[in-house]
């Protein structure tokens, strides 16, 4: 889908369709006033007869109006004026582009941005036009037999400035928001697969594709014997009882000076979770293949980056493999050594995730990261705690957090700051080994984070737990792909920094 943006005050361009808002009890919008004076009035008139309640998020599709430049008319409710804000702008824009997409329209000006919004800027009202008309376009890869759904036909989408100062700003705000779109298409489309096609090798070729793609991007792969020459203990204990061999994948982006300390992304790639001999309940089991969102969140990520040509030099690392049962499966108070040299008593085969990303973790010492930031569908605790609405974080330095914490205020991907106090870290006592992978279920969240600070010392280290955010159940069954957008604006705001 293209972008552009234009410094136009008057709804007067030609185009398939004219999106202007209207607020309850008949009060046009800025754009809808300027159109219905070429229309002698007919918006107003619809308005006032009650047929368009403009409650928000309503929409009203007027086809071949007299006097229109526009082949189209989308009358978007935008709610009470004065309650018009950062939350009630993104629903107008979401639901114009959902109306949008059943229309046989090709292109379209969207004049939302002209209304009167005081907590957002033009980057900002920008970036939320293109990145809900990307994920409006995104179609998941389900392998349905034919018919299929045809897509949409929209393929060009403008919006319209009122200040002739604005352009530079509209422009880098589409253009985050198009990069936003496509890399979170790119972890959707990863955690949606079916585990019997989303393997750890599946994965590892993805992100030789990504490389294939963008020439900043370099992927390295390493294989199983790869892994054992690491010692990576305890990612080997989870993926033993797999006949799918796993994949520690290396992808860096240099897009900074060449010496510069790199921002490493961490992501937990358990391609599907059964527990292990820790077997999970039946109900629900099959939304496991969605336990790799974490390794597509870093990957997504690392395609919007490359898209963006950011200026910063970037880590992704994923351990992807399954956690299966089996007569080779790790057992319950098995000992196993880990990259660092730390042992850990396995209490709970179901508790994988912070096994595999602990050796992650001292496998990215190796390229003296300014800042680590691992992203994993790790604790059913946190969903507990947050539901599906916010992410948990978890940091050793306060001012990484707070840089995350703006970064999901600014991009819409919220997370909540939790602690990781030496209190957690008291119930991860073992008898038999250095640390056990479980501490009980009070504070699951807190000490499944506690367990990783033992492996991320005298490093800049943050924690997102997303197995609240990282997917949808019931009908509406699928990956939401955040967050992308958290950690994008993080980064697009590092490389500002810089």
């Amino acid at each position: 889908m293209q972008f552009n943006s234009v410094v136009d005050p008057k709804v007067r361009g030609k185009t398939a369709c004219a999106v202007v808002g209207i607020y309850e009890s008949a009060d046009l919008g800025a754009a809808a006033r300027q159109l219905d004076s070429q229309v002698q009035g007919a918006i107003s008139r619809l308005c006032a007869a009650g047929d368009f309640a403009a409650k928000l998020g309503d929409t009203l599709l007027l086809v071949g109006v007299a006097g229109s430049p526009a082949e189209r008319i989308l009358l978007v409710g935008l709610g009470a004026r004065t309650a018009f804000r950062r939350k009630q702008y993104r629903k107008a824009v979401q639901a114009a582009a959902a109306s949008l997409a059943k229309t046989g329209a090709t292109d379209a000006t969207v004049h939302l941005s002209q209304e009167s919004l005081p907590d957002l800027d033009v980057q900002t009202r920008s970036r939320i036009v293109a990145e809900l008309f990307c994920a409006q376009a995104y179609r998941i890869p389900d392998l349905k037999t034919p018919p299929k759904p045809k897509p949409s036909r929209l393929t060009k989408v403008q919006t319209v400035l009122t200040d002739a100062r604005s352009p530079k700003a509209a422009t880098a705000g589409l253009a985050i928001g198009e990069a936003l779109g496509n890399g979170m298409a790119f972890a959707r489309d990863l955690a949606n697969l079916p585990p019997n096609v989303c393997t750890p090798r599946y994965l590892a070729a993805r992100a030789q594709g990504l490389a294939k793609d963008w020439p900043s991007i370099h992927a390295k792969i390493h294989d199983e014997e790869a892994i054992k020459a690491l010692k990576m203990g305890a990612f080997l204990a989870v993926t033993q009882g797999s006949e799918e061999p796993p994949r520690l994948i290396v992808c860096e982006y240099r897009g900074g000076r060449k010496n510069a300390p790199p921002v490493v992304l961490v992501g937990k790639g358990i391609t599907f979770d059964s527990g292990g001999i820790s077997l999970k309940d039946p109900p629900a089991m099959d939304e496991m293949k969605f336990d790799m969102s974490g390794a597509a969140t870093v990957l997504g990520t690392l395609r919007a980056v490359a898209q963006l040509k950011l200026r910063l030099n970037l880590v992704v690392i994923v351990a992807a493999c399954e956690n299966m049962p089996s007569g080779r499966a790790v057992k319950p108070s098995d000992i196993v050594t880990t990259l660092s040299g730390q042992t850990v008593e396995i209490l709970n085969t179901d508790a994988e995730g912070r096994l595999v990303l602990c050796d992650a973790l001292t496998f990215c010492r190796r390229f003296d990261p300014a800042t680590v930031i691992d992203v994993a569908t790790l604790t059913g605790a946190c969903v507990v705690a947050l539901g599906n609405h916010m992410s948990g974080l978890m940091s050793n330095d306060e001012a990484l957090a707070r840089e995350l914490l703006a970064a999901g205020q600014r991009a819409d991907d919220r997370a909540w700051h939790m602690p990781i106090g030496e209190e957690y870290a008291d119930q991860l006592k073992s008898n038999f080994a250095d640390i056990a992978n479980v501490g009980g279920r009070e504070g699951g969240a807190c000490t499944a984070a506690a367990f990783l600070s033992k492996f991320t010392k005298d490093l800049s280290w943050a924690h997102l737990d997303i197995a609240g955010t990282a997917w949808l159940s019931g009908t509406q069954k699928g990956s939401t792909g955040r967050p992308v957008p958290l950690l994008l604006d993080f980064l697009v705001n590092r490389a500002r920094a810089k």
